[in-house]
């Protein structure tokens, strides 16, 4: 199965970026600004609502890991995010990031893999203090 991977060195400590990748009113900071929670279930809206991605966390071990289950999308339903946090030196975190278990390497799955990059570097703006929000608006994209 093909896989997404990023990592990058982020200047904080794991407790600071474990909360913007393992709950929802983290992920209004770097991903989504459209994001609902019921019962556990996060779900992200992107392009008023016409992209819809339902995630389930599976695991979450803080500061170390958080794991999401993609319960829907076409190409994303039954994929997994995978968010792993390693600490450096003091005030340093290496956050590594796997997109897992897509059935092929389509089209839509290379443009995902150029959309996690600018990603990273928005968890790590975030985490660092900045202020970037998120890369997408409700409408569309952020900047």
């Amino acid at each position: 199965m093909a896989q997404i991977k990023h990592s990058i060195l982020i200047q904080a400590p794991a407790e600071r970026i474990h909360p913007l990748v393992a709950s929802a009113s983290g992920f209004t900071q770097w991903w989504a600004a459209d994001v609902t929670e019921t019962g556990g279930v996060v779900e992200l809206g992107f392009f008023k609502r016409a992209t819809i991605y339902r995630l389930q966390p599976t695991r979450t071990d803080p500061p170390r890991e958080a794991q999401w289950l993609c319960l829907s999308g076409h190409e994303w339903q039954d994929t997994k995010l995978l968010f792993h946090l390693a600490v450096g030196q003091p005030g340093q975190t290496l956050l590594h990031f796997t997109h897992a278990d897509w059935r092929a390497e389509t089209d839509y799955f290379v443009s995902c893999t150029t959309t996690w990059g600018e990603l990273m570097f928005r968890i790590k703006a975030v985490a660092e203090g900045k202020a970037p929000g998120p890369l997408f608006s409700a409408t569309g994209m952020g900047y």
